[in-house]
């Protein structure tokens, strides 16, 4: 059951591409997190010269029509090196909907643009799980603020520090008509974003809507030194399988 469970995810980290990230999504933009909704990261972004870790925490929060409250909270640390390379320890509840109770062990995700592979790691069976992959390599560049919606504008937050780092931040707000989707009246979707230029990634977001309630996007504990390159490496004692898409062979690294 883990197994194929690692698999599925394996396939949301090659998608996210690790760029946190976690990360990175566009500048302005709204949230694009794949592990609660993966990565932390933008398919195919690569930032190279630019390394660091952080804690990356997500909190949603939605008030019901009687009142009540829905609160959920996911987290991970990340960390990506001078030459894109990216991990993610995380755990495996809220990942695709999984609830908070199922108990799964935690995994880690790595993404190797060099390489040109993804893994999936489980510490607790001591297993990984391959695909081809990787992302490519150039600086990663978002899509324009409000992702080219025509009831999208964009305001300047100015500029302020967050976690030692510099950001500059943006206020987008996307309005859907009355009628577009069946709404009687307007309906306004508030994103704010502070974005990184040293780290390429938004360091912080905000998601405001009415019809999925508030989602806070924060990295914490941000350390600019390069990691460790043991951490993008598979240990020598985790059985390595290739994906469904790279077929059955197997073996230890």
């Amino acid at each position: 059951m883990t197994r194929v469970l690692l698999v599925g995810l394996l396939a949301m980290a090659a998608g996210a591409g690790a760029g946190a990230q976690a990360q990175p999504q566009e500048r302005g933009g709204p949230p694009n997190w794949r592990f609660v909704g993966a990565e932390a990261g933008r398919p195919g972004a690569v930032v190279k010269n630019a390394p660091f870790s952080a804690d990356v925490t997500t909190e949603t929060s939605m008030v019901l029509q009687d009142g009540n409250h829905i609160r959920q909270t996911s987290s991970l640390r990340l960390y990506r090196d001078s030459e894109g390379r990216t991990r993610r320890e995380q755990s495996l509840n809220n990942v695709g909907g999984l609830a908070n109770n199922t108990n799964l062990p935690p995994v880690v995700f790595i993404n190797d643009p060099v390489a040109h592979v993804n893994y999936a790691l489980s510490p607790s069976s001591r297993t990984a799980t391959r695909s081809a992959g990787g992302g490519r390599g150039g600086r990663m560049r978002g899509a324009a603020p409000g992702g080219g919606q025509q009831n999208a504008k964009t305001e300047s937050l100015g500029n302020k520090t967050l976690e030692g780092v510099a950001a500059a931040g943006t206020r987008t707000t996307i309005t859907i008509p009355a009628g577009q989707m069946g709404n009687e009246q307007p309906l306004l979707t508030v994103v704010e974003s502070w974005y990184s230029p040293d780290l390429q990634t938004v360091v912080l977001s905000k998601r405001s809507d009415p019809r999925t309630g508030e989602t806070v996007t924060r990295y914490t504990n941000i350390n600019r030194a390069e990691p460790a390159h043991s951490l993008f490496e598979i240990p020598a004692d985790y059985k390595i399988a290739d994906s469904a898409a790279r077929g059955p062979k197997t073996g230890a690294k």
